[in-house]
């Protein structure tokens, strides 16, 4: 094991693994982002390999299946990336020391909480996708690994793949209104942010569960309509119900993260959700000003 070597995988194309690595690299780690193309992160002789040959002092899971809906009609894909890839990946780990610092998700939780669910708050998941994120956590949690960090994320927007708010510019800029969903509440959260934040935890030494999220509370309409907003756009963001738009999956009324473990852990306060939005849309109108 290098101290200072991390290995991400997602590090080459994933929304939150590519800013995650260059997070890393700013701190002064020697960090190998990996993809497909590097190995078969299904193949546990290929992980082991990899890990033999690189020595990581920290691997980093930023990879999971992550099509809800889609998930209800493929469990055994969606429980293959998001239960039995991270349980591999920590057996490996755990048998070499070294450390694994896995993703998870809002969705774990039922949603009938009305104050910013913690670390300790009973889990329910509604949908395959929250169920198999949460069998990954279970999964990971029994191996009883002397370092792992799991990091539950929500409403990933960010640069360079699709994402909720890239949708939404782009509709916006071909109709007079959209109708937005108004009644589900949670956290939304910018992904150089939260690679700054897992960057936090692993230069804290951090062990354990934590949530990461940017600071305060939207629903989907109200991040659409700042969105549309920042970016100088006059579509009309209508209010609608989770009824008027229903969807394979069930999703939580209520899944706002609350982050104090994590800024007790390192010491930094996540920046407003707002804040990191019109960052992000401004640099998405300097990269594609039509």
């Amino acid at each position: 094991m290098t101290p200072g070597r991390i290995a991400v995988l997602g590090g080459r194309t994933g929304l939150l693994g590519v800013p995650l690595a260059r997070a890393l690299e700013a701190r002064g780690y020697e960090v190998e982002p990996l993809g497909r193309a590097d190995f078969d992160p299904l193949s546990s002789e290929a992980a082991a390999r990899f890990l033999d040959d690189y020595q990581p002092h920290w691997l980093v899971n930023a990879v999971a299946y992550t099509a809800v809906d889609k998930a209800e009609d493929e469990p055994a894909e969606a429980a293959t990336l998001n239960k039995a890839l991270p349980a591999m990946l920590g057996r490996l780990c755990q048998a070499r020391s070294i450390g694994l610092f896995h993703f998870s998700t809002d969705f774990v939780f039922d949603g009938k909480k009305n104050t910013p669910y913690t670390e300790e708050d009973p889990t329910g998941p509604a949908s395959v996708y929250g169920q198999t994120k949460l069998d990954g956590e279970k999964a990971l949690t029994a191996l009883g690994m002397q370092r792992l960090i799991i990091a539950r994320v929500a409403w990933l927007f960010g640069p360079g793949k699709k994402n909720f708010v890239r949708t939404i510019l782009n509709l916006a800029k071909e109709r007079e209104e959209l109708g937005v969903v108004h009644d589900q509440i949670g956290s939304p959260s910018y992904t150089p942010d939260l690679a700054e934040y897992a960057a936090s935890l692993l230069q804290a030494d951090a062990n354990g569960l934590f949530h990461l999220a940017n600071a305060g509370r939207a629903s989907w309409c109200e991040l659409a309509g700042e969105a549309v907003a920042a970016a100088g756009l006059t579509c009309r963001v209508r209010p609608i119900t989770t009824a008027d738009y229903p969807l394979k999956a069930a999703r939580p009324a209520y899944s706002v993260l609350d982050t104090a473990k994590f800024t007790r852990a390192t010491g930094v306060a996540p920046r407003p959700w707002l804040q990191a939005l019109r960052e992000y849309v401004y640099t998405e109108l300097e990269a594609d000003p039509h």
